[in-house]
């Protein structure tokens, strides 16, 4: 089970990738009517939680620069930036280093307890896999939300 959680996790990253390489810049910072963020702010929040979620789970150090919590942390939005955001290339960057991390997992690592539950709202993550699985689920929902702005772009 642990392999095909991996498995999934890697190609919802492609698909985000595939989904972000097809856009322009002028596209990905188009915010859709009574939306709040737009396609830049839902790729850079995958990001932003990924890289938590790896630090927590795994002990991998951050990776992104510390101004990301403040462009893509929750309640975040760009009406609110008063910092340039990164380009289209750095979050593709970003995606892409992220996959190659996601991919260099070993299954063996998703049964790590974590040190103490990590808890969100009101969830609990004991292990590394649970707070992974759920990572991916929020990571799929933005997905679908970008999937959403694309049809008011096009």
């Amino acid at each position: 089970m642990t392999q095909s959680i991996l498995r999934t996790g890697i190609m919802l990253r492609q698909m985000v990738i595939g989904q972000l390489q097809a856009m322009t810049e002028t596209q990905i910072d188009f915010q859709s009517p009574g939306l709040s963020n737009t396609i830049r702010w839902n790729i850079g929040h995958m990001i932003y939680w990924f890289d938590k979620c790896s630090a927590v789970s795994f002990g991998i150090p951050s990776a992104i620069p510390a101004h990301y919590e403040t462009l893509f942390g929750s309640g975040t939005k760009p009406s609110d930036w008063v910092i340039a955001p990164p380009a289209k290339d750095e979050l593709l960057q970003t995606l892409a280093a992220q996959l190659s991390q996601l991919s260099e997992l070993s299954p063996d690592k998703l049964d790590t307890i974590l040190t103490s539950p990590y808890q969100l709202g009101p969830f609990e993550f004991n292990t590394a896999g649970e707070l992974l699985n759920f990572a991916l689920l929020h990571e799929a929902i933005h997905l679908g939300m970008i999937s959403s702005q694309i049809k008011f772009i096009c």
